[in-house]
């Protein structure tokens, strides 16, 4: 791979991937069973983790074939690694400004092609540069893009209040604390009730941030979906695209 072309994404438009790649004849099996397909996973979630939230997404999907994987799953982990390769230098920086924790989230909507479920994404910016990401699959199937959205902005209210109380500790405290989200009605669904027909169905263990924002604990407000950072933990983004939401989370490499 230390010749290979590099490429502008964590995973192309075009991967796919879904169970039916798994291999199906003995001979595929057996040369797959020859990769080391699960340590290489293991290496991209250790970049992932530490430092990498643009290839959150690409892992998260790489990572569903553990147990059985096919040729283009191969195909996928090979193409993060020729990404990795051409943007070795890019890092996570931070301001010099005063210190605020904002959160960023998003969805998207029955992104899973074998069971059709959603995946939910956050960004916690601290000091403008991101200090916690997240890219999974929701646990259960989204009837709704507010659905979706909702369910998304739950999990990133859940760590929102976890670092708020973190920065506490640390000394640090601030007039307002907002999480962003560019859907509107997940954020009405969030403070009130009017959509009960359409939401009566979903858990009971998200409807905790109406108590959670009568209390003031955060705040939720809109974000244009162009400047909504977390878009690249959701789904395959195209190259610019993909840097805007990089500029966003201000990673940059030297030459930046």
């Amino acid at each position: 791979m230390s010749k290979a072309k590099v490429v502008s994404s964590p995973l192309a438009s075009h991967f796919k991937l879904s169970s039916r790649h798994n291999p199906s004849i003995d001979k595929e099996k057996e040369d797959m069973k020859r990769v080391s397909y699960a340590s290489t996973v293991g290496s991209l979630m250790y970049v992932m983790v530490c430092t990498r939230p643009d290839i959150a997404y690409a892992v998260g999907v790489v990572i569903r074939f553990l147990s059985n994987p096919g040729r283009l799953h191969l195909e996928a982990i090979k193409w993060i690694m020729r990404y990795l390769r051409g943007t070795s230098k890019l890092k996570l920086t931070f301001g010099s400004g005063k210190p605020v924790l904002v959160g960023y989230t998003d969805s998207y909507m029955a992104g899973d092609v074998d069971n059709r479920r959603s995946t939910s994404g956050y960004l916690m910016t601290f000091s403008g540069g991101v200090v916690s990401w997240q890219s999974r699959l929701q646990k259960c199937v989204a009837l709704s893009t507010t659905e979706a959205k909702y369910i998304a902005v739950a999990e990133a209210c859940k760590e929102l209040l976890w670092m708020k109380r973190f920065i506490h500790e640390l000394g640090f405290k601030q007039q307002r604390y907002v999480v962003y989200c560019n859907n509107q009605s997940a954020i009405h669904l969030s403070k009130n009730s009017t959509f009960h027909a359409k939401s009566k169905h979903i858990d009971v263990r998200y409807h905790w941030m109406r108590d959670a924002l009568n209390d003031n604990l955060f705040e939720l407000e809109k974000i244009h979906t162009d400047h909504n950072g977390s878009d690249m933990l959701t789904k395959s983004l195209p190259r610019e695209k993909l840097k805007v939401c990089c500029l966003i989370a201000r990673m940059a490499s030297p030459s930046t």
